[in-house]
C-alpha cells in the first residue's frame, strides 16, 4: 500500500492510497481519528454504480463513523469507477441509462444489456472481490491500525459486490446491504447462493418505490440471506432516496455487532 496524500479536516486523517491488486492499480482512501489510543474497528464502504470513493455520501458516512463511533473507514474505487474510468464516454453513458430508468419510475428487474455487458459485469464482481479482500490484508499489514472488528456497508452495487465479498470473506464481522435484489441478472445463481451463505449480521435497506429492483426481488433477496441476526429497514421513495437519518441505524448496528 502506498500513501498518495494526506490531510486532516476536524479530526478525521485522510490519507489517500494506491494499492496493486494482479498488476493493476485501486486507488483508495483511508479515514481515521485523529486520536486514538490504538487499533479501532474498520467500515468497510463500498460505493454505488458509476460513483467512486469519495462521492458525497461515502464521504460523509465515513466521517461520521469516524467521528461519531471512533472507527477508521475505507472506500476504494470499484472496477471501471473513479481514477480507474478508461473509456469516459461510455461512463456518461451508463450512467445516462441509469438516469433515465429512475426518472421512469419503478418498472421491471429485466435489464437489457449485450452478451458483452452480461461478461463485463460478472468480471467486475469477481474482480471487486478479490480486491476488497487484498485491501485487508494491506490495512491489517498496517501496525496498529485494525483490531479484528471489521464491518462491511454497500448498497446498490455495493451489495452486488460486497454481498459475495462478504460471504466469502470471515474477517468481515457484520455488514449493512441493500438496494439490490434477487433478480434476472448476470451471474444470478451464484449471487443467490452466496446470499443464502451469509452467517454474520446483516441490515437490509430497501426502498419500496426503487426504479431499478422490484419490491418482490428486494424482500426474495432478504428472505434468502441466510444470518439469523438480520433486519430490514424499507422507505418509501425511489432507488436513491434512502433518508439522511439511517446512518443513525448503520451506527446503531455497527456498534452492536462490532461492540463499539
Amino acid at each position: 500500500m502506498d500513501i498518495i496524500s494526506e490531510s486532516n479536516e476536524k479530526g478525521v486523517i485522510e490519507r489517500r492510497f494506491d494499492l496493486s491488486v494482479e498488476g493493476e492499480t485501486v486507488p483508495g482512501i483511508i479515514w481515521t481519528p485523529e486520536h486514538t489510543a490504538g487499533p479501532v474497528p474498520l467500515v468497510l464502504i463500498g460505493h454505488g454504480g458509476t460513483q467512486h470513493k469519495r462521492v458525497p455520501n461515502v464521504l460523509g458516512l465515513a466521517r461520521r463513523f469516524v467521528r461519531h463511533a471512533g472507527y477508521a473507514a475505507v472506500a476504494i474505487d470499484a472496477p471501471g469507477h473513479g481514477e480507474r474510468v478508461t473509456d469516459e464516454a461510455a461512463a456518461i453513458q451508463v450512467r445516462r441509462a441509469i438516469e433515465r430508468r429512475i426518472a421512469a419510475g419503478p418498472g421491471e428487474d429485466v435489464v437489457e444489456i449485450s452478451p458483452e455487458q452480461a461478461r463485463q459485469w460478472v468480471e467486475r464482481t469477481t474482480r471487486g472481490v478479490q480486491e476488497w479482500k487484498q485491501t485487508i490484508d494491506a490495512l491489517e499489514a498496517e501496525e496498529g491500525l485494525v483490531d479484528g472488528r471489521i464491518g462491511y456497508w454497500g448498497l446498490s452495487m455495493g451489495t452486488a459486490i460486497g454481498l459475495p465479498f462478504v460471504a466469502s470473506e470471515p474477517r468481515v464481522k457484520a455488514a449493512v446491504l441493500g438496494l439490490a435484489g434477487l433478480s434476472v441478472r448476470p451471474g444470478a445463481a451464484a449471487f443467490e447462493q452466496a446470499a443464502r451463505s451469509l452467517t454474520v449480521p446483516v441490515l437490509f435497506v430497501f426502498q419500496w418505490d426503487d426504479q431499478l429492483m422490484s419490491r418482490q426481488s428486494g424482500l426474495d433477496l432478504f428472505d434468502a440471506i441466510g444470518s439469523s441476526d438480520k433486519a430490514m429497514h424499507i422507505h418509501p421513495g425511489g432507488h436513491i432516496d434512502v433518508p439522511l437519518y439511517e446512518r443513525d441505524a448503520y451506527e446503531a448496528f455497527f456498534d452492536r455487532t462490532m461492540g463499539g
